[in-house]
């Protein structure tokens, strides 16, 4: 495993969306504190192969050491991207961008942070959800998704994420979960993690969404014990765009994402802040910087 020494910070941020020419300024503008800073992206950087470049590069040519976990939006195949490429082809291909601009993935070995709050190895997960994140009163995935569609609260993913060659999302989800598995499972029992993912781990973040069927794009219940199984430092997520700190059987879980600017500029602090997770900040109960995640129809998360 590649390790760090010095002094620096682990920082996070997610769901750039940088198709928004705000949110393009807000990478323009990104800076490490010191040449010793790394820095989680933990997905949503943008629809386009194009755009998910540029932003990597930017921020991989500042910053000491950059770690990238995909999210929907990257995976999309979007009318408007010339890479026509779709599902594990299309992923693959982001793999080989990441390595071309030195950028740490999923399928890369975990690199240990050993500034200060170290050592702990930082683990860039690629999980996607299976639909377990079911809504209240419904029993099946098919029941899900009816009565999603009946609320017109339908993530883009069903028309833009396509899971090829698995049969379906869920199945890709259940193979990316089995093998993730495997390898924080081989990882030294006293080394502490802290896993990235697009989606948290646990469910409990969703409960404020403001349309709760939504969460059954949010995640999985495979990996609900996760965070006591393994031992978790900090787990960094985003995707909800619903940036705070929560804390869950004694673990801290952080959502890092800027989101829109409909979003964000109704916000009391600076939008695009990277958020320090080693070493640790000090906060005090539940951090929360937006009241819930609406969508609108058709979902557009």
């Amino acid at each position: 495993m590649e390790s760090a020494a010095g002094a620096g910070q682990l920082l996070a941020i997610s769901d750039l969306h940088i198709t928004y020419p705000e949110n393009r300024a807000l990478v323009e503008d990104m800076r490490p504190a010191s040449d010793q800073d790394w820095l989680i992206v933990a997905g949503d950087v943008a629809d386009t192969v194009a755009d998910i470049r540029w932003a990597l590069e930017k921020l991989a040519g500042r910053f000491r050491k950059v770690l990238w976990a995909p999210g929907n939006h990257e995976l999309w195949t979007h009318p408007k991207d010339p890479v026509a490429l779709r599902g594990v082809a299309r992923y693959e291909h982001l793999v080989e961008l990441c390595r071309d601009l030195g950028v740490v993935t999923p399928e890369d070995p975990y690199p240990v942070w050993r500034g200060p709050g170290g050592p702990v190895a930082v683990a860039p997960l690629f999980l996607l959800y299976d639909y377990s994140f079911l809504p209240s009163g419904c029993a099946t995935k098919a029941e899900g998704l009816a009565y999603a569609h009946s609320t017109g609260i339908v993530c883009n993913d069903e028309y833009l994420l396509h899971p090829d060659p698995y049969p379906t999302r869920d199945d890709w989800c259940r193979a990316r979960v089995a093998e993730t598995e495997r390898r924080l499972a081989a990882l030294p029992a006293d080394l502490p993690v802290v896993p990235v993912n697009h989606y948290p781990l646990h469910r409990h973040p969703t409960e404020v969404l403001w349309y709760p069927e939504f969460a059954m794009w949010c995640g999985t219940e495979l990996t609900a014990d996760w965070h006591r199984r393994f031992p978790v430092a900090t787990m960094v997520y985003g995707h909800l765009h619903i940036p705070r700190t929560t804390w869950h059987d004694g673990v801290r879980f952080e959502e890092v994402s800027v989101g829109y600017p409909r979003e964000w500029r109704k916000r009391p602090e600076p939008p695009g802040r990277l958020r320090r997770i080693l070493p640790m900040e000090v906060e005090t109960g539940d951090r929360g910087a937006a009241p819930g995640v609406g969508r609108g129809r058709g979902g557009a998360r």
